[in-house]
């Protein structure tokens, strides 16, 4: 990826995943009932793939994710996020979240605080990643949680299922 602009938070490599389905603010034990359906769902199953542009997510007038869509793969992943993501989200006392799959896998989060221009910027700069040729293999499902240190990384990993080959 080209430097990022002021105001762009690019996300450490360990940060990077496609989300089955947002938790939010709901409380671990609530998350970790959640986590026991995972090995119910016969739908996961390893995916190799590749990835399209980077585009805004978000708010249109003031999206914040630049994430990485995913182009080869996305059938597959958008099958497993509609049949797990409703019984995960209801396990946890999370809302709904009735939106079509999207897969995708957010690369950078524009801050809150940036201005228009410095937007502008992140927007243009999100157009010049240029993906060809950068593909995945996804080969387990993970729960994340806040990093203790969000200056190195966002997330970490608290359980982790393989799907096996």
């Amino acid at each position: 990826m080209p430097p990022a602009p002021a105001r762009v938070r690019v996300f450490a490599a360990s940060d990077l995943h496609v989300t089955l389905g947002f938790l939010g603010t709901v409380q671990e034990a609530e998350a970790r009932k959640a986590w026991e359906l995972i090995e119910t769902f016969s739908c996961f199953r390893t995916v190799t793939g590749s990835f399209a542009g980077v585009v805004p997510l978000g708010n249109p007038r003031k999206p914040s994710a630049l994430s990485a869509m995913v182009d080869a793969g996305r059938e597959a992943f958008s099958e497993m996020i509609a049949q797990a993501r409703g019984p995960i989200l209801a396990a946890a006392g999370a809302p709904e979240d009735t939106r079509p799959p999207l897969p995708h896998m957010t690369v950078a989060r524009i801050q809150r605080r940036a201005n228009a221009v410095e937007r502008r910027r992140a927007l243009r700069w999100a157009e010049e990643i240029k993906l060809e040729g950068a593909s995945f293999r996804s080969t387990s499902v993970a729960l994340y949680t806040w990093s203790d240190d969000r200056q190195a990384r966002l997330f970490q990993i608290v359980a982790k299922h393989d799907f096996g080959s």
